[in-house]
């Protein structure tokens, strides 16, 4: 279904939705012989199309969502990967030194 009931709400609002709905009322009807009604037309269309009919027509709210939802995201991920970053040179450095001969300094005396 849509993300949520309050966005399957803005969306049946839009006259072009109805249209898409009815549209594919018209072919799940045509599909099993009989009527399948609007209410269950407008579910399966929900679940299966929504999505990307506001990607292709409400591109703008979905890179908003997106932003808005990965923002959190990013930055943790920022975080975890410093993290590991960190924790990756500490364990090379200490491979390097424990695998590597001591060098010394050479005498001239």
């Amino acid at each position: 279904m849509a993300a949520n009931n309050y966005e399957a709400e803005k969306l049946l609002k839009d006259q072009r939705v109805i249209e898409e709905i009815q549209r594919h009322l018209w072919i799940e009807s045509e599909k099993v012989g009989h009527d399948v009604g609007f209410e269950t037309a407008k579910a399966d269309w929900l679940k299966k199309f929504s999505k990307a009919w506001m990607a292709y027509n409400m591109p703008e709210a979905i890179v908003k969502e997106r932003k808005s939802e990965s923002a959190p995201k990013v930055k943790e991920a920022k975080a975890q990967a410093q993290t590991q970053a960190l924790a990756g040179k500490e364990a090379q450095a200490s491979a390097a030194a424990a695998t590597s001969p001591k060098r010394r300094a050479k005498s001239y005396i």
